[in-house]
């Protein structure tokens, strides 16, 4: 078994239950607030053998763990997954990898240092019809990518948020439109084995800020990113809270094309007349799992929490590093900070910087450029949004307050309302 260490008790949740054929088994839970490790050594703590930690480096030097999943903050990963890797352990990263280019170039070289294994916990891969895309691509079915189209927009309600980014300078009420891209890029990747080399950013937004109401996050409602890929086609990826939903990915090939309905969820699949394929020139339907379906279902993100913590422990097993390795993760990580750097410039394109090669990454290792904002901070020509300054209403603040202490934030402790809720998923 291979001895697993969860960084966060909000999102790490998923991976403190470790499902069948992953070969792994919880034996410490980080976070920063005790009652919530309390919490979780109740739930998880089957044999009396999980131990957990409020001090990361502890955790990670205890001798407890061979392996660690990093759940927490957005924009703190890299660090975490650094200091793991020089104290010998794999690593699973959630998303982003990384928060500069310069994180991205320290990262690489701890990866290659270190010999472990590390891997990005970018789980939009692995929805079923996603990995049947991915099938019909490496079939030859669709041809060659000429252009890619990929969404990642996850409205919410004002409450919501409030509820999961406590504080105006939460990364989730900071983070540029275009930060969160993983969802969207990495897909298109996976489906089509490209990579990006160089990317062009926009924002949707309006100078009237009125339609915002009692939103206490500043970024711009959408992001827009243009990719040159390496094999010369052309991806438009979209990421932000807009009204509307969208998981859709597209892929327009040589010989045909592919589909995901954004309400629908179905994959349609389509051909010319030329097309020599064999199949009809148009279908449309659900596919099912390759292998592991029950598992994959039971799991969340459309079965990609499962795949996820497979290929991870796979490739601790083989000593093989997964495909979502360690260059492919600062890459679509780094799509948005390219992208986000564009839209700061006027829309100007940026290259890709090649991280499997120390000779064309060093030039990057000092690239510290971020729009993330502490407390009193000046933004410096990087704010976090186009339309600045905004600031929330009073009346967001108010609630966002009210929101924060009736869940106990702040080192306040839990009552059993907030115990009965953590039980039952909603916390």
């Amino acid at each position: 078994m291979i001895r697993l260490g969860v960084v966060g008790t909000g999102r790490g949740k998923v991976f403190m239950n470790p499902p069948e054929h992953t070969d792994f088994k919880l034996t410490a839970v980080c976070d920063r607030c005790q009652d919530k490790l309390d919490l979780c050594k109740k739930r998880y703590d089957r044999d009396g053998t999980l131990r957990t930690f409020t001090d990361y480096d502890e955790m990670i030097h205890s001798g407890t763990v061979d392996a660690v999943i990093l759940a927490n903050y957005f924009n703190e990963h890299a660090p975490f997954a650094i200091k793991a890797l020089n104290a010998g352990l794999h690593v699973m990263s959630e998303c982003a990898a990384v928060n500069t280019l310069g994180e991205g170039v320290e990262l690489c070289r701890a990866v290659e240092k270190s010999g472990k294994i590390y891997m990005i916990a970018e789980n939009y891969l692995f929805t079923k019809v996603r990995l049947e895309m991915k099938r019909l691509y490496d079939e030859g079915e669709l041809g060659q990518m000429l252009y890619g189209e990929s969404e990642y927009c996850h409205p919410m309600d004002n409450r919501t948020t409030y509820t999961i980014a406590p504080g105006e300078y939460h990364w989730r009420n900071q983070i540029p439109a275009t930060y969160y891209c993983t969802h969207a890029i990495g897909p298109v990747m996976y489906i089509t084995g490209t990579m990006p080399v160089r990317a062009n950013g926009f924002v949707g937004m309006h100078a009237d800020q009125s339609y915002r109401g009692d939103e206490l996050r500043g970024q711009d409602p959408v992001g827009v990113i243009v990719s040159q890929m390496d094999n010369g086609a052309v991806v438009r990826t979209m990421q932000g809270p807009v009204r509307v939903p969208s998981g859709r990915t597209c892929i327009h090939g040589t010989m045909g094309g592919a589909e995901i309905d954004r309400m629908t969820g179905n994959l349609t699949v389509w051909h010319d007349g030329s097309n020599k394929c064999g199949q009809p020139s148009i279908r449309t339907y659900n596919p099912d799992w390759p292998d592991f379906g029950e598992l994959a279902s039971a799991a969340g993100h459309g079965g990609g929490d499962f795949w996820t913590m497979y290929y991870f422990s796979r490739a601790i097993k083989t000593g093989e590093q997964p495909w979502l390795n360690v260059y492919r993760a600062c890459a679509m990580s780094s799509v948005g900070i390219l992208a986000w750097k564009s839209v700061c410039s006027g829309g100007q394109s940026f290259e890709m910087p090649d991280f499997a090669c120390e000779e064309k990454r060093k030039k990057y290792e000092n690239d510290n450029w971020t729009p993330f904002l502490k407390e009193g901070e000046d933004p410096a020509g990087k704010p976090p949004r186009t339309v600045s300054p905004w600031k929330p209403t009073e009346a967001a603040h108010v609630k966002a307050r009210e929101v924060w202490e009736s869940r106990h934030y702040w080192g306040l402790g839990f009552d059993q309302s907030v115990i009965d809720e953590f039980y039952t998923g909603k916390n």
